[in-house]
């Protein structure tokens, strides 16, 4: 008899142990499919990283590539144009006060020298005045000197450069006057530095669209004053513009 207690008690016994077994198990069943879940969606996510990892090292297309240098290209040739433009406009009144200040010291030094006072003035009478300048570009030394005016133009061999000759005007001798030319100047620059620099000169000149063309003589009898609307007339786009005043 006690066998067979003991064999009922253990059968008991392990029953109940397989209930309790059954319900811990039930109750971690979520937890389990959630670890899971999670699982599978991290795998998830890092192959979809790869995928686009792999599509983001295979670089752009040709198609994409020549729809963006085409782009770039039209943004070059509309933009670069229109800045060169904004800065030489902005350049002008720099330059003319730059110009208004040699005339003023020529003026000034040569005062009393007689009927002629200019007749031993150059290009390196201009370049040792504006040596120093932060506007324009001076090389050289002497008559073979250069200056750059910067508002069109290489300011090389000859192009977009300022020279300084002496003149005879009014029935006087050479170098009773003096001019101040200025070649390839750029469409932007024009009339605007005829109208600052017309100040000090009594005669103005442009070649643009007709030959040279007088804007201003102060010279003659009448007068002619400065004409602005000649002036823009006369002024034709690109580097092609020619400003020469003369100063007595």
């Amino acid at each position: 008899m006690c066998l067979c207690f003991r064999a009922f008690s253990m059968n008991v016994f392990f029953k109940g142990t397989d209930r309790a077994f059954a319900s811990v198990g039930a109750d971690w069943l979520p937890f389990v499919f959630s670890a899971t879940s999670k699982i599978e969606r991290r795998r998830a996510f890092a192959r979809r990283h790869a995928e686009r990892s792999r599509a983001s090292e295979q670089g752009f297309s040709l198609i994409e590539i020549s729809i963006v240098t085409t782009l770039m290209m039209l943004i070059a040739i509309i933009g670069i144009p229109a800045i060169q433009g904004y800065v030489i406009e902005n350049k002008v009144p720099r330059v003319a006060e730059e110009m208004q200040r040699f005339v003023a010291r020529m003026k000034a030094n040569t005062n009393g020298f007689g009927a002629n006072p200019y007749l031993g003035i150059d290009s390196g009478t201009l370049a040792n005045a504006l040596r120093s300048s932060s506007v324009v570009s001076v090389t050289g030394f002497g008559p073979r000197a250069t200056v750059a005016h910067g508002l069109g133009g290489t300011g090389q061999s000859g192009r977009g450069v300022i020279s300084v000759e002496p003149q005879a005007v009014a029935g006087g001798m050479s170098g009773s006057a003096f001019s101040l030319t200025l070649n390839d100047v750029n469409q932007a620059a024009c009339p605007a530095l005829a109208s600052i620099l017309q100040r000090v000169a009594e005669v103005v000149t442009i070649a643009g669209a007709s030959g040279p063309v007088m804007v201003k003589n102060s010279l003659t009898e009448p007068h002619m004053p400065y004409n602005p609307m000649l002036a823009d007339s006369q002024c034709v786009s690109g580097d092609r513009n020619t400003f020469v005043f003369t100063i007595r």
